[in-house]
């Protein structure tokens, strides 16, 4: 009755917004649950908290070592305090003394912890260890299931947001389960004065962590004994089930604690949970909080997750679904490695590369990292601290300084250390800076990165990186204006000669270098590699070299770099001179292959740049057998996959698509976004969602093409909610026009466009929707 007392439109509009709201809860939900892949006996597991981590097994460079089994394998703490596995002060003398906690030994230490290994007890018989039946990863969890005598166990293992890790298990049929591990020792291990306990009213296991450990801090000297990584922690173990009568405390010769433990499952679950913390009571409460309110904070997980991948990244979707499957799985890679400690040297929230050997932010590999956070939403949290953690080293004197005045930092850095191992990539930093600038328009992003760091790094010499002298030139004269620095540009005009002749004849003299025929800068040993193409990113490389490198090398299969796919790392010229171990190893690589195809784009070869692109990606990034995403660190020559299974080194592609592909840049000071596209010719449609600017919604950009009714070819590009002018600069497919293009929702001017490729059109304003369609013959 009181249903029927309800106006039918209200009962409408209410099933109407439920429906709606459905729909949002799905589409919240849906890209963790697209992102799901099958990984049992393929790759270990893998997950991301902000300082605690998970491997869930056990792989070598892809080779299976180690199955995954019930409960927490090896959770771990890594907050950058160490590179490695100990924590001893450098010995070397001055500005080379890189800090306490540099490390060469024990990058993977985590393989050697033994923290909740399960063992499953059905009607008195023990099941050791059991292998899972299937394994997913996704980037919220993993999901285990077990078939062990007729009985069924499933389990979802997480990372809070507290840094806890947690496995909640259901059983088919009632069960026990058998955890064991030990304190912290592992091979590098020395001694250990770690102490135990049992706590009653949290339920928990709690080890005071302690020992020394071998380690090598300053690579030239000898190997020394220090404390280890996790010196004075507190590792606390605990369970949604009390476990107190069951528990066994063993201590061995070396000072290794042991512990075991069993709880009852069924079909209503039990929880296992690991936290670690330098205060006890953090760790002790952290961890059973986690164990209590496991399905409450998984939920909350799936959600960060999912919000972070739905609402912070652009979206994209085209033709052929793969490539989109490719794009979020690359996505939350990086996303998932986002570290924010505010200790010491590490305050800003920045990416990090690999959980392989060692974590941090890699120098060289920021070079394509920073430009990835430029396109997040959140700037401030995505992208401003992959520039900026680097300026610590600088504020306290930690970089290498050359009597020609040129100044290196380290590869790799912590909270207290720095790897000493120096390299000249920053200056591709600052074009990199000076992105995120134009995706903001944030003045005082660009003060913070100009005054106490690009200009005391660069003001006595600059150190290019693949030629890119002159528009790193450029833009430190723009930063010097903008911070408010105007006497220094003429200072920069001095030392970096922008002069079109002079960059002319700098890529004059390296052409055809040392007697190789139509190739960019060749050594005198012999060795072709794919930097050749990276000097092509610099808009004053000469677009007659770029064509003939590109045909005589980039399709070259015989002598080029066109392997069993694009691009090999080394030419094959060059390979039976160089065939090292590492040479082998280093086959094909994701970074190579990034700034080889951003060069053949940036120089205006769409259909090239395109093919290649799509060729590398179902090649390197999709197992054609597995059929799912994969981000390996490298594949050895003969294809085998090598090195790190969930490699950030990978995050160049992402620009490959946005920029790449669909050609998308802009500018908040300069109000337009610009748009040359290059879609794949096979593809019907393509598009992005981009976060611009404020705006809580999207600047929507679709691609399409389709025949007419005549049955001529079009292609179209409608630009939807773009708070800026838009710049059209479409390819035109190769093909001819059949008429004038159709513009629409502005009044257009036409500009030079940068090659006949491509035609160009500038909107006189910003409008809630403008298009442009070609007609072709």
């Amino acid at each position: 009755m009181i249903f029927r007392s309800i106006p039918t439109r209200l009962v409408f509009i209410s099933l109407t917004l439920l429906s709606v709201f459905s729909i949002l809860c799905a589409k919240k939900t849906s890209l963790c649950e697209k992102l799901e892949q099958s990984i049992q006996g393929r790759k270990h597991g893998f997950l991301a908290g902000n300082l605690a981590y998970y491997v869930g097994g056990f792989h070598a460079s892809w080779e299976l070592m180690e199955d995954e089994t019930i409960g927490l394998t090896h959770p771990f703490y890594h907050d950058l305090r160490s590179r490695g596995v100990g924590l001893l002060n450098s010995q070397l003398p001055g500005s080379e003394h890189t800090g306490v906690g540099n490390d060469y030994r024990g990058w993977e230490f985590y393989k050697d912890t033994r923290v909740l290994y399960g063992s499953v007890i059905i009607r008195d018989k023990v099941y050791k260890n059991p292998k899972p039946t299937r394994m997913s990863w996704r980037p919220d969890k993993m999901i285990c299931e077990y078939e062990i005598n007729g009985v069924t166990i499933r389990e979802e293992k997480f990372i809070s947001s507290k840094d806890a890790a947690a496995s909640i298990i259901t059983s088919s049929e009632p069960i026990t389960l058998r955890f064991e591990g030990h304190s912290f020792y592992v091979r590098h291990s020395v001694s250990s004065n770690a102490s135990i306990r049992y706590d009653s009213s949290t339920n928990s296991i709690l080890i005071l962590e302690g020992g020394t450990v071998r380690s090598l801090p300053d690579p030239d000297r000898p190997e020394r004994i220090g404390p280890c990584v996790y010196q004075g922690m507190t590792t606390a173990l605990s369970s949604s089930k009390d476990f107190s009568k069951t528990l066994k405390l063993d201590q061995d010769d070396r000072g290794v604690w042991k512990y075991s433990f069993e709880i009852p499952c069924d079909s209503q679950g039990a929880t296992v949970s690991w936290s670690m913390h330098d205060e006890q009571s953090i760790a002790k409460n952290t961890s059973r909080e986690t164990s209590l309110l496991a399905p409450e904070l998984l939920t909350e997980k799936t959600e960060e997750m999912n919000n972070i991948l739905s609402q912070e990244i652009p979206q994209f979707r085209c033709s052929d679904s793969k490539f989109a499957d490719i794009y979020y799985y690359l996505w939350s890679l990086h996303m998932m490695y986002y570290i924010n400690v505010q200790k010491g040297w590490e305050m800003e929230n920045h990416t990090q590369s690999a959980v392989n050997n060692f974590l941090g932010i890699h120098r060289y590999d920021a070079c394509f990292q920073i430009k990835v956070g430029a396109w997040a939403r959140d700037k401030q949290r995505f992208a401003y601290g992959n520039v900026l953690t680097w300026k610590h080293l600088v504020e306290n004197g930690r970089y290498r300084e050359t009597n020609d005045g040129h100044i290196f930092l380290s590869d790799n850095k912590g909270v207290g250390w720095h790897s000493g191992a120096y390299g000249g990539e920053l200056a591709e930093h600052v074009l990199g800076a000076w992105q995120i600038y134009q995706h903001t328009g944030d003045r005082d992003f660009v003060r913070k990165c100009y005054q106490g760091y690009f200009r005391k790094v660069f003001w006595k010499n600059l150190v290019g990186f693949a030629m890119n002298d002159a528009e790193v030139g450029r833009a430190l004269e723009k930063m010097a204006v903008i911070s408010g620095n105007n006497s220094d540009v003429d200072h920069w005009k001095k030392l970096i000669n922008q002069d079109p002749k002079h960059l002319r004849l700098m890529f004059d003299q390296r052409w055809e270098a040392n007697g190789h025929k139509d190739y960019f800068m060749g050594g005198r040993d012999g060795m072709l590699m794919t930097t050749a193409f990276w000097a092509m990113g610099s808009k004053h490389f000469p677009r007659e070299y770029a064509e003939r490198l590109i045909h005589s090398w980039a399709l070259n299969k015989e002598l080029g770099f066109f392997g069993e796919f694009f691009p090999l790392a080394m030419a094959k010229k060059s390979m039976s001179l160089f065939n090292s171990a590492d040479d082998q190893s280093f086959g094909y690589t994701p970074d190579t292959a990034y700034f080889t195809l951003d060069g053949i784009f940036r120089q205006g070869f769409p259909k090239i740049a395109s093919d290649l692109t799509l060729n590398h990606l179902e090649n390197y990034n999709f197992h054609k057998e597995w059929k799912i995403p994969v981000a390996p660190e490298a594949y050895r020559r003969d294809l085998a996959l090598f090195g790190d299974q969930y490699s950030n080194f990978n995050a160049g592609k992402i620009l490959l698509f946005i920029e790449g592909l669909a050609g998308l840049s802009y500018s908040i000071p300069d109000n337009v976004l610009h748009i040359k596209d290059s879609m794949p010719t096979n593809w019907e449609w393509m598009e992005f969602d981009i976060p611009i600017g404020n705006q809580n919604g999207w600047t929507q950009v679709r691609f399409e093409r389709k025949k007419g009714f005549l049955g001529e070819k079009k292609k179209s590009i409608t630009v939807s909610n773009c708070p800026l002018r838009v710049q059209f600069e479409p390819w035109l497919d190769q093909s001819e026009l059949s008429r004038d293009p159709k513009l629409y929702g502005a009044t257009f001017t036409e500009q030079n466009a940068t090659h006949a490729d491509y035609l160009s059109f500038l909107a006189d304003k910003k409008s809630a929707k403008t298009s442009i369609t070609l007609s072709f013959k």
